[in-house]
């Protein structure tokens, strides 16, 4: 049974794919039909001429440039393919996902939640930012062709746009323990109406929100507080610029910079700050460093603004 091509990229992954197979089997073919035809004519008591073989420059230059031509054109496409797979659309809608053994944890941007399901509108780009709890795992959907492992301490991302409504199988390609086989969910791709009725039947606080109170809560308003007597930077408008580090270099303010600062803040120091804040690895999980990112990303715009004044 074929698995249905159920987003935007499945029918360039199985192209490449289908051409590449085709690509080897003529290659094998090839190369197995000369060695039985020389073995047959040339075997031994066989009256085959056996000369000392003369050079022909155009056939070895035909059978070296000919197969190089071909694969380096599948290369080049594989690379377009791979650059696509990697470049999520500006447009593509966030959704968090934490792996933890054997689980998914799935946070939208709202404050809906889920636990190994994933519900996303047909036709929307969804951008899936990913981190584990614990160990290696891998975010894998057949019928999506999209695949992507998942790291502790680090952000990756995955981006797909689902074409077809329907129930999909999501499962962890990457062995992560015991009960590895049964670290499986599904992806619920629904018309945008219906997902748009889903989505406001499980709203909860937003993941921004979420953040904003943890971020009191854990008294980091003390320090990175403007009117604060602590010599801390300054939050506003940081997500996405570009940070000028005590050893010289830069770095930009992106999802993984900030994971960074809240875990392992002295890893890169922001120049004309010492390295007074405290780690907080293993006192918060990644769900709240999520939430806590995702604030972060916030200071300084219309929403943070409008959030302070209800």
């Amino acid at each position: 049974m074929m698995l249905p091509q159920a987003s935007s990229v499945a029918p360039a992954v199985d192209h490449l794919f289908d051409t590449l197979l085709a690509l080897c089997t003529l290659v094998v073919v090839g190369v197995f039909t000369v060695m039985v035809v020389f073995c047959v004519k040339y075997r031994r008591g066989t009256a085959a001429e056996r000369t000392p073989a003369r050079s022909h420059l155009g056939v070895e230059l035909a059978w070296t440039l000919v197969p190089f031509v071909l694969f380096m054109g599948i290369f080049g496409w594989s690379v377009h393919l791979w650059i696509r797979l990697r470049t999520p659309p500006k447009d593509a809608q966030p959704v968090y996902v934490v792996a933890k053994q054997w689980m998914w944890k799935v946070q939208h941007p709202d404050g809906a939640r889920e636990i190994d399901t994933l519900h996303v509108p047909v036709g929307q780009p969804i951008r899936l930012v990913m981190t584990s709890q614990d160990v290696i795992h891998s975010f894998y959907v057949p019928a999506f062709r999209v695949k992507q492992d998942v790291l502790p301490d680090r952000y990756t991302q995955l981006w797909f746009t689902a074409t077809q409504a329907g129930t999909y199988h999501l499962f962890c390609a990457e062995f992560c323990g015991t009960d590895h086989s049964r670290m499986r969910g599904s992806v619920v791709a629904m018309p945008p109406a219906d997902y748009a009725r889903w989505l406001q039947a499980h709203a909860g606080v937003g993941l921004a929100a979420q953040g904003r109170a943890l971020f009191r809560q854990l008294g980091c308003s003390g320090c990175h507080d403007p009117q604060s007597g602590v010599h801390a930077p300054d939050l506003e408008h940081l997500y996405g610029s570009t940070v000028p580090l005590s050893d010289g270099s830069q770095v930009r303010a992106d999802e993984r910079y900030l994971h960074d600062s809240i875990l392992l803040p002295k890893a890169q120091i922001a120049a004309g700050y010492a390295p007074i804040m405290p780690s907080y690895e293993g006192r918060i999980g990644e769900e709240d460093v999520l939430a806590l990112v995702a604030y972060l990303k916030t200071r300084g715009t219309q929403t943070e603004n409008a959030d302070e004044h209800r």
